[in-house]
């Protein structure tokens, strides 16, 4: 595609412009902000970044591997090769009016895009024109990974950075792909066929469409790179020692082990001469010299020989790293420095790491069978996907869920987590066949806003069940790179349930509610049916269920003489009455009868297929006291897992003693597991069909599991799981039918635009850490702006100028301090309500300036009085990590010590209103408590809606107070405003796509 700015010269060159055009302006300063590292769609990476004067040979080499059919569409003529002028103009940029960026790989240009400022008669311009003629150019061996869309989008931010808000393109008709780049992006554009060619024009501003496209992109890029580690068709393991033992070989043992379908090689390069072989596969001294392609590496050598593992394995084109080496950002300072140099060079190839300090990952698909980790054992195969960022809880989570009788689709635990993260493995699990419930073990987000996202899409397909560490530590775990928040970890926890995040506090209420989720269908409802041997169990399962809220029904007691048939027969009726939305069993011993656990726990499955058969599904959960034998043999009956199979480990690899730390943990136990293969899993390479030689001979081919009964030793375990099942069902059936956020035709967003660049421009200067905070009147205007009305408050420094404020406002008036120690506290004194006459007026003003202090330092005013009703205060702040917050609450000293304040992200819904003011505990005062009339609470949904808008339509506007809002029967009076203003800072997630720098 051509630019109408670029003409052939008679030399079959292009000039370096028109006659009469500007000069060139004077470059900038090189903007490395706009540096970035993008996952294409194979699941590859590319750097994309501005060209400069010192890539002339680059673009020169570049330009050779062009096929001639793409150097035609560019540039509309046969162009064999770039003339010394092109070289230069297409180097030389000034970053304002002429910019161009590059995709790289592994350091040369795989495409460029630019952009040209032009006017309306579509000559070169400069600023305030504000279009730009756009063009690109793919190497043919590139084309079709989404390089151009990527590009299209980060020169498309560049430009309305730059004040661009149009870009024109000139395509020949034949050129479709890069047709559809443009048609597809999503952006509001004309079309026009003009002398030959197809004449574009595409308006730059973000639209809903353009955000979708956008990230329905990024997830199929970034569930790709994550697909390509997990179904590798080539495994190298780089460390693998030269006697049994050690990390490296131990890994090597695991993956032969668990059966991996695919190729598998040992590299060392300390191999003895005459080495081809390490346990029965090919071993080499290098990856580059296995002379077959190479998928994954597995790398576990020191960290000061990472970097040549790295580049040995780039140059060979390994597609992704799983380093285990330890020594980077854990450590220390020069760790982490080690840490950032490790995943920029990876990424320079091109390729995506897990890690580094990284206890491994596992696939138990039967069409990949990939275990390249330290744990003991192969998980069985199941419908779980765990994510975490410790190897220890990584070793203790493998063991309960095995205990438990769940499987696994898959497993990765990130260690520092230096590039693929918890946000990369929900992209991939969010579409993933073979996963029905994600578990996080999270001990930092790097990126909360992105996470909370893509958590909200991926719970309203699958439950997503999280549990936070290093929760009250202050900090971010060593090795972890997160940025500061400023907002309490309750108000994450609660803008995390509100994106239907499962959010529980231990590793065991993880286990507890994974197990029940994936093994049982979601409750309608929070009714609950109780049954059991023993009336004391069943009433503390009572008790258990008032207390998360659940509504219980009385406990059927079937005595102690109930036989495994009775509660066969009570189950089934619980399961056929609907009365009821799930069923707790509770069991203790028999006296005096042997062999009897086996056989309550086929009945129990009888239950459960019969209703299922009939069409009644509700989840069942069991809890038993000291009947050691259920769960296994609950498992066991709802399971085609033959008894007793495990994945067997070669006995020349034991586990080694690892150091521990974050990531690399000692294995403290064995985790047995099964191999009974569920589902597949389409590798990143097609894996070479199994032989008898590769696959593991205990493992049963077809078997899938069937849902297990989960079983807990206590009440109140079982009832916290049941009771996070029924809100997520609640929160699933509500977001199916989303809230929509409301349009208001008094609002004047031009206005309220205006008005912060002038106070921005005024006062903004050397502010942009305090930023500025807006005066009274000034607050005033901006809310009014947005139809929010702040009640008319004057100054009082005497009694006179009181008393002229009140006649001018009109009695009955309020009279306060604004004193920052005694503002907001009407349990101090500062406030007089309700004064009818000037008498009250000049009695209240001597009062408070004999008890309280002098005028100056009170700082009084008074205020038209407002119609009695509630206190309540309304907050919008940006937060650095989350975003945008509203929060919601009573207002006084007894609310705020409590924290009994509700949180919603922006922008906020109809539905998130009508939520946030029923969610606070002392909601009851809004709604006619003890008699009270019930307040004006669609007037105050409406003013929490007006809020949220006025923050999302400025990203300035950092903070928003309202306290207090008293809320009247009829209507909403606002008596006090605050509100700071900074320069926006940049946002972490709605920017052109781009991976977390180092």
């Amino acid at each position: 595609m051509r630019s109408a700015s670029e003409q052939t010269d008679g030399t079959g060159g292009t000039d370096g412009g028109r006659p009469g055009e500007p000069a060139a302006p004077e470059e900038h300063a090189y903007p490395d902000h706009w540096e970035a590292d993008v996952v294409l769609r194979d699941g590859g990476t590319a750097r994309i970044r501005p060209i400069t004067a010192d890539d002339a040979d680059r673009l020169v080499s570049f330009y050779e591997q062009v096929s001639d059919e793409s150097k035609y569409y560019r540039f509309f003529a046969p162009y064999p090769r770039l003339s010394a002028k092109d070289v230069h103009r297409f180097t030389h940029h000034d970053f304002v009016d002429r910019v161009g960026l590059a995709a790289t790989v592994g350091g040369e240009f795989i495409a460029t895009v630019r952009y040209d400022r032009i006017d309306d008669r579509g000559r070169p311009a400069t600023t305030p024109a504000d279009e730009a003629e756009v063009a690109f150019l793919v190497q043919d061996a590139h084309q079709g990974r989404g390089v151009a869309s990527a590009l299209l989008e980060h020169i498309a931010a560049v430009a309305r950075e730059r004040g661009i808000r149009r870009f024109a393109a000139e395509v020949l008709p034949a050129n479709t792909k890069m047709i559809k780049v443009f048609t597809d992006a999503g952006y509001t554009q004309k079309r026009s066929f003009e002398d030959g060619s197809v004449r574009l024009h595409l308006d730059l501003e973000p639209t809903d469409r353009s955000l979708a496209v956008q990230r329905a992109r990024e997830q199929r890029a970034e569930a790709r790179s994550v697909q390509r580690l997990l179904a590798p068709g080539a495994v190298a393991v780089v460390g693998a020692g030269r006697t049994p033992g050690g990390v490296g070989r131990t890994v090597l043992g695991n993956l032969l082990g668990a059966g991996f379908t695919g190729r598998v090689y040992a590299v060392n390069p300390a191999l003895d001469a005459g080495t081809t072989e390490l346990d029965g596969v090919p071993a080499f001294p290098s990856v580059s010299a296995i002379g077959a392609p190479v998928d994954l590496a597995i790398v576990a050598v020191p960290a000061e020989r990472v970097p040549e593992v790295v580049a040995d394995c780039g140059e060979h084109g390994v597609r992704g790293l799983v380093v285990l080496s330890a020594g980077y950002a854990e450590s220390g300072t020069e760790g982490r420095e080690r840490q950032r140099a490790l995943v920029r060079q990876a990424r320079s190839y091109g390729m995506r790491i897990i890690g580094p300090n990284a206890f491994g990952i596992i696939n138990t698909a039967p069409d990949v069978r990939l275990d390249a980790s330290l744990a003991p054992e192969m998980p069985a195969a199941g419908r779980i996907g765990l994510f975490t960022q410790s190897g220890a809880i990584g070793i203790a989570l493998l063991a309960g869920l095995h205990r438990r009788g769940a499987g696994l689709s898959s497993f990765i635990s990130a260690g520092n987590r230096a590039d693929l993260s918890g946000n990369d493995l929900l992209q991939h699990w969010y579409d993933d066949p073979a996963t029905d419930v994600v578990l996080l073990y999270l001990e930092s987000i790097g990126n909360p806003r992105k996470f909370t996202r893509l958590a909200r899409r991926t719970a309203a397909v699958k439950p997503v069940v999280v549990v936070k560490g290093a929760r009250h530590s202050g900090s971010a775990p060593p090795g972890h790179r997160v940025p500061v928040t400023r907002v309490p970890h309750a108000t994450v926890s609660a803008l995390l349930r509100q994106a239907g995040v499962i959010r529980v506090d231990t590793v065991t209420e993880l286990v507890d509610a994974g197990v029940l989720l994936a093994g049982q269908p979601l409750p309608a409802g929070p009714r609950v049916a109780i049954l059991g041997n023993s009336e004391s169990l069943g009433l503390l399962t009572y008790d258990a269920c008032l207390t998360e809220g659940l509504r219980p029904q009385r406990p059927l007691d079937l005595t102690t003489a109930a036989t495994p048939a009775d509660f066969r027969d009570a189950l089934a009726a619980a399961l056929a009455d609907d009365s009821c939305d799930a069923v707790v069993v509770t069991a203790i011993p028999w006296v005096g009868v042997q062999g009897t656990t086996e056989v309550l726990a086929a009945s129990l499955r009888e239950a459960v297929a019969g209703a299922g058969e009939a069409g009644a599904a509700k989840p069942v959960v069991v809890v038993h006291v000291e009947m050691g034998g259920l769960a296994e043999a609950l498992s066991a009956a709802t399971s085609t897992r033959p008894p007793g199979s495990r994945t067997r480990r070669p006995a020349t690899t034991p586990a080694p003693r690892i150091p521990a730390g974050p990531g690399t943990p000692a294995p403290a136990a064995s985790v047995p597991g099964s191999s009974a293969p569920e589902s597949s899993t389409p590798g990143a390479s097609a894996p070479e069909p199994p032989s008898p030689e590769t696959s593991a001979p205990d493992v049963p081919e077809g078997n899938v599991p069937e849902r297990n009964i989960p079983a807990y030793p206590a009440a109140e375990r079982a009832v916290r799981a049941l009771a996070e099942a029924v809100r997520y069902g609640q929160w699933r059936r509500q977001a199916a039918e989303p809230g929509r956020v409301p349009e208001y035709d008094s609002i004047d967003e031009a206005g309220a635009a205006a008005l912060i660049d002038r106070v921005l421009g005024e006062r903004g200067a050397g502010q942009e850490s305090r930023g500025v905070t807006l005066t009274t009147d000034e607050a005033g205007e901006l809310l009014g702006r947005y139809g929010i009305a702040l009640r008319p408050t004057l100054p009082a420094p005497g009694p006179d100028e009181a008393a002229l404020a009140a006649a001018r406002l009109g009695y009955p008036v309020a009279l306060k301090t604004t004193a920052p120690h005694l503002r907001h506290r009407p349990d101090l004194g500062g406030v007089r309500l309700d004064l009818a006459t000037e008498e009250q007026l000049r009695t209240a003003y001597a009062e408070l300036t004999e008890v309280l202090g002098k005028p100056e330092e009170l700082q009084p005013v008074v205020q038209a009085m407002a119609p009695r009703g509630v206190d309540t205060v309304i907050r919008a702040a940006i937060d650095p990590a989350v975003g945008a917050v509203l929060s919601f609450g009573l207002s006084g000293a007894a609310s705020e010590l409590l924290g009994d304040t509700a949180h919603r992200l922006v922008p906020a819904t109809d539905r998130d209103a009508a939520e946030l003011v029923r969610s606070i505990r002392t909601a009851p005062l809004l709604f006619g408590w003890r008699g009270s009339a019930p307040v004006d609470t669609p007037a105050l949904e409406e003013l929490l809606l007006r809020v949220s808008r006025l923050v999302d339509d400025h990203p300035e506007i950092v903070s928003v107070v309202l306290e207090p809002a008293v809320v009247a029967p009829s209507g909403v009076s606002v008596l006090g405003a605050a509100v700071r203003l900074a320069p926006p800072a940049p946002t972490t997630d709605l920017g052109p796509r781009r991976l977390p720098s180092y």
